[in-house]
């Protein structure tokens, strides 16, 4: 996904940056200064202490809504880590603002005219697609598979490896005409290079939901029943599709349109083809919160 912002040469309208009293942004509750450079994002609110919590001294910790964020320094470089709540929904929600804190003069409303671009790693947990992929092992993301239209309501400009997929993609997937039309978008390749070292590698799939979305059916019948089959036989160039989550394909798509590095490393927990789950899920969460830590303040 290539970059694609507006130039701004009027104040934006206090309809679309809204900011506090306090100086604020709206949702995030936070100040300019309430962030650091790079960005820890995870889904669950109650897993913002368990990253934190490795940290050598924190200065910040605000919540509003499901948005918690802690700010503080871990081998001398200084870290934020962030919930999202669960959805792309609340991606577009927290991309945006942590942008408009970091290139958005507050006094203004105009873009900075120094551009300050952040690291956003997702730290997640996922079901494997592949049979391969044991339950308690590690995925990063190479690519997001967006089925959820977010950026639809973009104006997107797609690399030709993108292109490339999403036009394999429906050669070799039967996708229903009335769902959301597919999409890639890659991550950052310097965030998977410093990051992925042991993890399995693949193509992270995002959907807008838990159950018809990701094939399930209790006693609504999903659309597309065979999803994970397809998904699962899907190949392209080296490239298949590892792990479904809910978040990875809006983070890599604004994030990239916005100039930054995105990166989504996951914690198996539940294996789709060998019917299995987790034992004890927190364990290698915090063992991946802990490498991942390690290697982007190292």
């Amino acid at each position: 996904m290539k970059k694609n912002t507006i130039n701004h040469t009027n104040p934006i309208a206090p309809s679309e940056l809204i900011i506090t009293n306090e100086g604020r942004i709206y949702h995030l509750d936070l100040l300019p200064k309430d962030i650091a450079d790079t960005i820890i994002v995870v889904g669950d609110q109650e897993r913002v202490p368990l990253v934190s919590q490795h940290f050598d001294s924190i200065d910040t910790k605000i919540n509003k809504r499901e948005f918690y964020t802690h700010t503080g320094t871990k081998n001398g470089k200084r870290i934020t880590v962030l919930s999202t709540g669960i959805g792309c929904d609340n991606i577009d929600i927290v991309i945006n603002e942590l942008d408009a804190l970091a290139n958005i003069d507050f006094n203004t409303k105009l873009p900075k005219s120094e551009f300050k671009k952040l690291k956003i790693v997702r730290i997640g947990t996922s079901g494997a697609l592949q049979e391969d992929i044991p339950v308690d092992s590690s995925v990063i993301s190479t690519y997001g598979l967006g089925f959820d239209g977010l950026l639809g309501f973009y104006n997107t400009n797609y690399e030709n490896d993108e292109i490339e997929l999403q036009n394999e993609f429906k050669k070799q997937i039967k996708w229903p005409k009335e769902a959301n039309q597919p999409y890639f978008v890659k991550g950052s390749t310097d965030l998977l290079n410093k990051l992925g070292d042991g993890m399995f590698r693949g193509i992270t799939a995002t959907a807008n939901g838990f159950y018809g979305p990701q094939g399930r059916s209790l006693r609504l019948a999903a659309n597309v029943p065979n999803l994970n089959e397809y998904l699962n036989e899907f190949s392209y160039k080296d490239q298949r599709i590892t792990n479904f989550e809910m978040e990875t394909s809006a983070l890599y798509g604004l994030s990239a349109m916005l100039g930054h590095e995105a990166c989504t490393v996951c914690a198996i927990i539940a294996n789709r083809f060998q019917k299995a789950y987790s034992e004890d899920y927190k364990k290698p969460v915090n063992e991946l919160i802990s490498t991942t830590l390690e290697r982007l303040t190292s």
